[in-house]
């Protein structure tokens, strides 16, 4: 059986403002801001790029309103992974069976992704993005 192809997982770290941590990971350590999502009061989500490495912030208010992320059930947990693969349907047919938390869904960022608990309990965020 062919396994799915994952070519790169990033951390989504979340936290209550973004601010704090731009000031640690952007102005100390040199990461640059590729992408970003307004929201009140600040930045609701960026993500960080430097030196070979990504990170994504994440507030923990648009987490709660993020309509595919209610199933997650957030319980304080303080980061996730998010997959970047190659065949979304060829992933989903290699973890059926397992917990879904975030149906399949299309993004404003190009994006086809499927949210899974994985046994350890942590949320895995799966994305196909259009090449």
């Amino acid at each position: 059986m062919a396994l799915p192809v994952c070519r790169k997982a990033t951390p989504v770290l979340y936290v209550e403002t973004i601010a704090p941590s731009l000031a640690f990971w952007r102005d100390r350590l040199g990461f640059a801001i590729t992408a970003e999502v307004p929201g009140e009061g600040g930045p609701a989500f960026v993500i960080l790029a430097g030196n070979g490495i990504e990170l994504m912030l994440q507030t923990t208010a648009s987490l709660a309103a993020d309509p595919h992320a209610a199933a997650m059930a957030w319980r304080g947990d303080r980061t996730c992974l998010f997959v970047e693969v190659d065949d979304i349907d060829l992933l989903a047919s290699v973890l059926e069976g397992c917990e879904i938390v975030a149906p399949r869904h299309d993004t404003f960022y190009g994006a086809t992704e499927i949210g899974y608990r994985e046994p350890g309990g942590h949320f895995v965020t799966f994305a196909q993005f259009q090449r």
